[in-house]
């Protein structure tokens, strides 16, 4: 007889307010239901294992809900647990007993705390210590008096209300504490959310994480100094005053060291590392390690877990090689386990039903008196930094972000009797939740009502006049593409009459740091959180091609530091900053040196279509053939540029005639014009506008041996597929429109189009089914 079936796997006994739990712990995993004939949710590992289940499922059957109004996904994280706890489904006795009974609650608790410890770590390693402990004026004159006013403001306030308002006795000694949490602009609640709504890079969201980061400086030191304090502020037994001087200098010393020592000895260590060799998984498991000693440390010294795991991320340089590497292996588990986890726990251990209406009332004016406050504080002091009232009511509104700081606030004032379970789940409701969902529908509709006030006219090579000087921002991936960039900024013809200012922009994927940026580099630039090395190969490229054209170019190289989801918003603004005309783009497919396809990134081609809905300017996709034939260069009249114009009509076409003759004016480039025109097709009217852009091109180039026009009449649109073969061999660039009017030689082009951004024609030049070396 196995006498372990008669043991219940847990069972919980009440004693006065304490619960005690018995299990036991051999019954780890169940025999089955054929064998022990038991239900598997009497065991630990699949009782987790169907609350994930379940966590997980309630948590998208909620994000899909809440779509339409474009909520951060922390609202249902921690709508999840309240749906499953004991607020709504938790009411059901079986429910409750069956799924998330009592005896598993420390378990589901526990794994959700070390969650939030490796979510910490992992913003520790994105935190930049530069703008951290060296912040703009406007970054730190914004993150003091955004604490420091609130508080001032806040804390009183809630004082009066408990001296003239009836309310709980309880809740008179807690209502400071919520106000005092409502004061803060914490950097790991303030960049998840910005990250979520992919509003990081706007300009509003630079200056709100720039302050947050600053302020997480402000924070960090008044946790220290509260936790280290605490045996002073209990009134303990013993010796306070020498226990709290005792913890001061513990954790002034763990800092010291993490400064000082270890955080050379890593600088050491990636100075030290080949250029571009990763880092090794067992120095990656070194510093996994590292942070669960500074988290065990600080527990140890009377700091909260925070503390040790934030500090030892900190310490590791974000970006490249190391804090990416560390960064790419935390990501998933972050935002798939650890963070929804912890955040469906709190949610869990909220029920709504013990919120008192006056209660609700009261910490609701209170929340949000002090998001009005943080608003109004930006709007003042918006007016002394040249930020406008739009601007600042955004900033404010993201720097009331809630998130997990303030959960584990409020988890860590539940676990000290500091707030009951009513509190605790009003400061849940209300100050987060209920914060998220009002705020983060008023700021996507301020900043659409910025874009859509601030309209700019199209600007495009077509209405440039010809002794006005040509803008091209040209976007660069890697430095593979830079020689067929140079060529094609070289055949643009730059002259004394009408140079050229190429804007490089030159794009680098996010990982390892939270905060994109955006680097103007000057002659001896040098950033330590960046790979500068194929960076300065491409500005050398670039410098190159300015000194070689004397005073008719000029080069000013940036790079733009962010995620590849929201790229196209850094190019977008540049563009517009910087009055481009042209903008190039690198296409997101690669040839190999055989002629296939050897790499497709499909981040590059959703990054070009934003692109093309947003920008201010003529928009170009470079096709880069160029491994094909070797990277022949123009420069210094070292060989003949072939250029072909393939003209169909319309607009798209006109701009590219135009970019074409003016490239047909410069010595080493041949300009051909193609035009295809359809047989039986004699439409005058229709033929009018391209007749009258093709007419100006001839005209300005008229006794130019460089351009050559050509017309060619085709019956159908294979017709015009095999016009289009014939000349697969001959020419080195292809010009093409993307959209052309339903023209009838289109017709079985694009039936079949992989990319829409490049339209029909340019869709069958960049397809394998063309076999051209032309880029």
């Amino acid at each position: 007889m196995d006498i372990r079936r008669h043991y219940a796997f847990g069972t919980v006994k009440q004693a006065g307010n304490t619960s005690i739990v018995c299990q036991n712990p051999n019954k780890s995993a169940p025999k089955g239901i054929w064998l022990g004939y038991e239900s598997p949710l009497q065991y630990t590992a699949p009782l987790f294992m169907t609350q994930l289940t379940l966590v997980s499922l309630a948590c998208l059957l909620i994000m899909y809900a809440l779509r339409p109004m474009r909520q951060p996904s922390i609202v249902p994280q921690v709508l999840s647990g309240i749906l499953l706890g004991p607020s709504i489904l938790g009411q059901f006795e079986f429910f409750q007993q069956t799924f998330f009974p009592r005896r598993s609650l420390m378990i589901f608790e526990t794994i959700a705390g070390f969650g939030v410890v490796i979510f910490l770590f992992g913003v520790g390693v994105e935190m930049e210590t530069k703008r951290m402990f060296r912040p703009t004026r406007t970054a730190a004159a914004l993150g003091i008096l955004v604490i420091v006013g609130s508080c001032s403001f806040m804390i009183p306030l809630s004082i009066l209300l408990t001296r003239f308002v009836q309310m709980d006795p309880s809740l008179k000694i807690t209502l400071p504490f919520i106000a005092a949490s409502q004061c803060t602009s914490a950097f790991p609640s303030v960049c998840p959310f910005l990250k979520d709504r992919k509003i990081i890079n706007t300009d509003p969201g630079r200056i709100a994480i720039s302050v947050s980061l600053f302020s997480e400086v402000l924070g960090m030191t008044l946790a220290i100094l509260n936790y280290s304090f605490q045996p002073l502020l209990q009134n303990r037994v013993g010796h306070p005053f020498l226990n709290s001087i005792g913890g001061l200098l513990c954790v002034l010393s763990f800092i010291f060291v993490l400064v000082f020592a270890i955080r050379p000895i890593i600088v050491r260590l990636l100075i030290r590392l080949p250029q571009g060799k990763p880092v090794g998984e067992s120095c990656v498991m070194c510093f996994f390690i590292f942070f669960l000693v500074c988290g065990l440390f600080t527990e140890a010294i009377g700091q909260h877990f925070a503390v040790g795991a934030l500090s030892a991320g900190i310490v590791i340089p974000p970006g490249p090689p190391l804090g990416a590497t560390i960064i790419k292996r935390l990501e998933y588990p972050i935002a798939m386990f650890s963070y929804p986890t912890f955040l469906a726990a709190s949610g869990l251990k909220t029920n709504i039903f013990f919120i008192q209406p006056r209660t609700l009332l009261v910490v609701s004016i209170v929340v949000a008196f002090a998001a009005l406050c943080k608003v109004v504080i930006v709007m003042v002091m918006g007016r002394f930094m040249a930020i406008n009232i739009t601007d600042s009511v955004i900033i404010g509104l993201m720097l009331n972000a809630k998130g997990p700081t303030e959960l584990i606030l409020f988890n860590l004032w539940k676990d000290i009797k500091v707030l009951n379970d009513e509190e605790f789940a009003v400061a849940v409701a209300v100050c987060v939740v209920g914060v998220m969902v009002v705020q983060t529908p008023l700021i996507w509709l301020l900043l659409k009502s910025v874009s859509q006030r601030t309209p700019f006219k199209r600007r495009t090579i077509q209405h440039l006049k010809r002794d006005m000087e040509l803008r091209i921002l040209v976007a660069i991936q890697d430095q593979e593409i830079v020689p067929s960039i140079v060529n094609i900024l070289e055949a643009s013809n730059a002259s004394h009459e009408s140079p050229i200012a190429v804007i490089a922009l030159i794009l680098v994927e996010l990982v390892g740091q939270a905060a994109p940026i955006l680097i103007a580099h000057q002659s001896s630039h040098r950033n330590l959180h960046v790979d500068t090395s194929s960076s300065t190969q491409i500005i050398n490229a670039l410098r190159q091609y300015e000194f070689s054209n004397e005073s008719n170019v000029t080069v000013q190289p940036y790079t733009a530091v962010s995620h590849p989801d929201i790229m196209h918003d850094d190019i977008c603004r540049l563009a517009v900053d910087q009055n481009a005309t042209v903008l190039i783009l690198p296409f997101h497919k690669r040839w190999a040196i055989d002629g296939s396809i050897g790499t497709v990134n499909r981040a590059v081609q959703h990054m070009n279509c934003k692109v093309m809905e947003k920008a201010p300017c003529t928009v170009a996709i470079l096709v880069d053939r160029g491994i094909l034939t070797g990277s022949l260069t123009i420069i210094n009249n070292q060989s003949m540029y072939n250029v072909a114009m393939i003209y169909i009509g319309g607009t798209d076409d006109a701009e590219a005639l135009c970019y074409g003759a003016r490239m047909a004016r410069h010595n080493n480039v041949n300009l051909t014009v193609l035009r295809f025109l359809l047989f039986g097709n004699d439409n005058a009217r229709e033929r009018r506008f391209d007749n009258d852009i093709i007419e100006a091109a001839r005209y300005a180039n008229i006794g130019n041996q460089h351009f050559k026009y050509h017309e060619h009449v085709v019956r159908d649109g294979e017709g015009f597929v095999a016009s289009l073969r014939s000349m697969e061999d001959v020419f080195d660039l292809l010009l093409v429109g993307r959209s052309h009017q339903d023209s009838p030689l289109l017709e079985g082009i694009g039936a079949w189009m992989e990319c829409p951004e490049l339209g029909a024609v340019g869709d069958f030049l960049a397809s394998s089914d063309f076999s051209s070396t032309a880029s």
